[in-house]
Order: structure tokens, then C-alpha cells, then sequence
């Protein structure tokens, strides 16, 4: 599912979220609702024929993705605030242009790279994801961006490289959260390089279509649809490679309420409350909460033999 981009093309017009809506309505008028939702505009013959291929995990059986609106309005981005309304009231400020991100640690080819450097080389996909917040609250959101392991493999990691870490920026004149001590700054998080390789591991650049605003983490920031969302660091500056398992900020904040896994599991409570349940923001009733996300088909293989209620 490629949405191909001239060069000529500014990120930020590649699919559009008119088109987006006027899928949506070609697809109910097909008869296929919902399941075809994530499938790119170079589908629509195959959906109009009857065939709907589910590619990747990316087809959400009657799941209707989140609004625009929902998706730019309510956030959690400590770095803004810590309630679910500041990153988009206090985030105008922020400047995200331009923009570059350190690689180093176990790679062949570190560098500061320019955002232009770190994406035109790659053709964006369209992915639509559910996303599960630890707090209990869930959404499903059309992203677009590159697969993780496409930007990682130009950096040529060595073979002593087991795990990648991420470090938000740190900017407090215009990140007004990162002036108070409810974290330790910088953010910082981690996955295994396995994780990150996975073909669902993706760095985001944009929502329906339009490049991420300022409280979704712009410019770039990572999804990981089987982890809860405090997993996808925002604002990414700083990208290294390690032999050990790197730091993450909400381990360090609270080890034994986050830890370094963050995959989505109902059959481990959080310290405080029940993960067996999720609210869909504008739901009104709570829906099960899936094993993986419901992604266990695709990720569930990368944990084979670990006790996931003690790497939790």
C-alpha cells in the first residue's frame, strides 16, 4: 500500500484528507465499509471488483477511523502539558522547521541528517493503525510516513546493535511542559532492533494526509500500533544504536508501573487500573481490549518464550 509521490510534491498535499473522505465514501457504496479503509487509492479497481486484501494488519474490520479534529485535540504530549487539551493549546509556539536528527552508536554510517535527507529518499506509505493509550482511551488514525527499518538500514547498524534508542527534543522555551519537573528531560525510549526492523514499526510524518502538527510531534515521531502509545516518541532529534537496553523516560519516572515492553496486554493490569477494557474516544461503551493490540498475528512470534506479564 504505496501512495507514490512525485518530487515536485510537497509532503505535506500528499493525500489529502478530502480524498480520504471521498474513499471512505466510495468504499460504503461498494459494500465494503469499514475493511477497507487503509487500502491505498491504487486498490479501489480490486475493491470495486469485490476483492479486499488485507495487507499488513492494516484492514480494521468495522472500525471507523477517528476525525481530524479528535486525533489534533486530544493528545498526550507532557512536553505541552500533561492534560489532554494542552499540546494543542500550548504547542503554537513550537517550531519545527528546520529540522535534524543525530544518528549514532553501533552504525557504519552516523551523521546529522536534515529532515529532507531522512525522508525524500523514500516513497511515504498509508497506513491506518489503532493506537492504545495506557490510560485506558484508544483511537484509530490514518498516518503516513516510512517504514522504521527503511530509514534504519541507510545507517548500516553493525552486528553488535541489539537495540535502538530515541531522544525527544529538548527545548523548553517553547515546550513549556519540559519548565516543570514532572519528567526527567529530554524524553527518551527504546525499542529491541528487532522490534524496530518490524514491518509494522513506523516513523510518522503525517495524519490524513497533512504533515503532523505540533501536538502530534511534528515533524517526525514513532508509531508502534501492538505497544501502548507512550512508546511513540514525538519530535524525534536523536537516533542510537546500542548493544544494551537504552533508557526510557516513563521506566525511569515509574519502574514498576511502565515497563521497558509497553506491548499491549489485557491480561496485565497497570498497578492502578484495568487494561482489559479501552475507550474509543467518541464511543460511548468500552470495547475489549486485544491481545497486541489485535496485531498478535503479525508480532505475537517476536516474543516467543518470554513471560510477558514480567516484561511487561
Amino acid at each position: 500500500m504505496l501512495i507514490k509521490r512525485p518530487p515536485d510534491i510537497p509532503f505535506s498535499e500528499v493525500t489529502p484528507e478530502e480524498l480520504y473522505v471521498n474513499r471512505r465514501k466510495f468504499l460504503r457504496a461498494a459494500g465494503l465499509g469499514a475493511a477497507a479503509l487503509a487500502l491505498g487509492p491504487g486498490a479501489l479497481a480490486a475493491c470495486a471488483n469485490g476483492e479486499v486484501k488485507e495487507t499488513g494488519g492494516e484492514v480494521l474490520q468495522g472500525e471507523e477511523p477517528n476525525s481530524y479534529e479528535e486525533i489534533t485535540s486530544y493528545n498526550n504530549f507532557y512536553e505541552f502539558g500533561t492534560g489532554k487539551e494542552d499540546p494543542k493549546a500550548n504547542s503554537s509556539t513550537f517550531n519545527p522547521k528546520p529540522w535534524s536528527v543525530r544518528v549514532d552508536g553501533l552504525c557504519n554510517k552516523p551523521g546529522t541528517y536534515a529532515y529532507d535527507d531522512l525522508v525524500k529518499p523514500h516513497t511515504l506509505e498509508d497506513r491506518t493503525y489503532r493506537m492504545r493509550c495506557v490510560e485506558g482511551w484508544s483511537m484509530v488514525i490514518p498516518w503516513q510516513g516510512i517504514p522504521l527499518s527503511a530509514m534504519l538500514k541507510r545507517f548500516e547498524p553493525r552486528p553488535a546493535a541489539k537495540f535502538v534508542g530515541f531522544t525527544t527534543i529538548l527545548r523548553p522555551s517553547e515546550m513549556p511542559g519540559q519548565r516543570r519537573g514532572v519528567l526527567d528531560w529530554p524524553y527518551v525510549e527504546g525499542l529491541r532492533l528487532d522490534e524496530a526492523m518490524h514491518p509494522l514499526t513506523l516513523m510518522v510524518t503525517g495524519i490524513y494526509g497533512k504533515a503532523l502538527l505540533n501536538q502530534n510531534g511534528a515533524p517526525l515521531r514513532l508509531v508502534i500500533p501492538w505497544k501502548y502509545g507512550f512508546k511513540g516518541i514525538k519530535s524525534i532529534v536523536r537516533i542510537e544504536f546500542t548493544e544494551r537496553m537504552p533508557p526510557t523516560t516513563w521506566n525511569i519516572s515509574a519502574p514498576s508501573e511502565y515497563g521497558f515492553y509497553a506491548n499491549v496486554n489485557p491480561e496485565v493490569d497497570h498497578p492502578r487500573w484495568s487494561q482489559a477494557t479501552e475507550r474509543r474516544i467518541g464511543e460511548f461503551r468500552r470495547r475489549r481490549t486485544l491481545m497486541f493490540n489485535g496485531y498478535a498475528d503479525q508480532v505475537a512470534s517476536l516474543y516467543t518464550g518470554m513471560d510477558l506479564a514480567r516484561n511487561y
